[in-house]
């Protein structure tokens, strides 16, 4: 009995933006919410590898650079039938490669974080995934002479800033393209911008984030900036990606936005306690922009 010819290894190339058909059914075929649409913005902010097999992509990586020292990484999937030949492996050598001496984040699902491990992440933190179909939400009273309106195009460069000092990452390249789709309101005091929060199709329904305030009492501020977004979206199915450490959790689980479960932050080419706080002393992220690109 002749043996069975052997299985040609894959073929890895750049992603291109006409495999987001292709990225999208792998993401249904893993169980993953995100649409088409969602993968088109996210990679129109960074860039990214694809696995082949006889010309049908099988995995894909993505990631994003953020200023010239940081960046992140995320939608690493291989289809379930090719999983178990290395392939998560070599599009994550790739990655890390085209990303470099960076110190690099990514958040790991159960399944991916020994790989990652190996590959010399180490975890600095946690991520709490809350969503579901939101029940009638007040809005909730900014602290005494601060004020919510909406973001216009003129404030793109202080939210920009408030986002990097937050997070501790570059977003110059990131918010503008997520403002291709989102919408944003403001909190302000005194005309000095203490907090916003952006709103998005994403998944099976809506995302808020990222979401970043100036700390206050029972993170008040995030509160007001987030139940504005809720209180619009009675009977939506709304998803929010709230970092540890938050006093949100029992808040959102009263409206309806429970916790379902929560992802490992991991950190490379840094010491994870150098990550294990907070990024700033005042101000806070509340809400990350999602589990790929932190």
């Amino acid at each position: 009995m002749s043996a069975l010819p052997a299985k040609k290894a894959p073929t890895y190339r750049a992603f291109e933006s006409t495999d987001i058909i292709a990225a999208h059914a792998l993401s249904v075929a893993v169980g993953w919410p995100h649409r088409a649409e969602d993968w088109q913005s996210m990679f129109a902010a960074g860039s990214g590898f694809v696995a082949q097999d006889d010309g049908e992509v099988i995995g894909t990586a993505l990631y994003w650079k953020c200023g010239t020292d940081r960046g992140t990484l995320g939608l690493v999937i291989v289809s379930p039938e090719a999983q178990g030949r290395g392939i998560g492996r070599q599009l994550m050598e790739l990655v890390l490669e085209a990303l470099g001496n960076r110190v690099t984040f990514l958040h790991a699902t159960p399944a991916g974080k020994p790989l990652y491990e190996r590959l010399g992440f180490k975890a600095c933190g946690t991520v709490d995934q809350h969503q579901g179909v939101v029940s009638s939400v007040r809005s909730v009273t900014p602290p005494a002479g601060e004020q919510l309106r909406s973001l216009k195009c003129e404030d793109v460069p202080q939210v920009v800033e408030l986002a990097s000092r937050a997070s501790g990452l570059d977003r110059s390249q990131i918010i503008p393209v997520l403002l291709d789709v989102a919408q944003g309101v403001l909190l302000e005091r005194a005309g000095e911008l203490v907090g916003f929060s952006l709103f998005r199709r994403f998944g099976r329904g809506y995302a808020i984030g990222p979401v970043v305030a100036a700390h206050s009492p029972g993170d008040g501020r995030a509160k007001a900036l987030i139940a504005h977004w809720l209180a619009m979206s009675s009977g939506e199915f709304v998803r929010i990606d709230v970092p540890g450490g938050a006093a949100l959790t029992d808040w959102l689980n009263a409206v309806g936005v429970k916790r379902i479960n929560t992802v490992v932050k991991m950190v490379r080419n840094e010491p994870a306690e150098r990550h294990s706080g907070k990024p700033d002393a005042i101000y806070g992220v509340f809400g990350i922009i999602n589990q790929a690109m932190g």
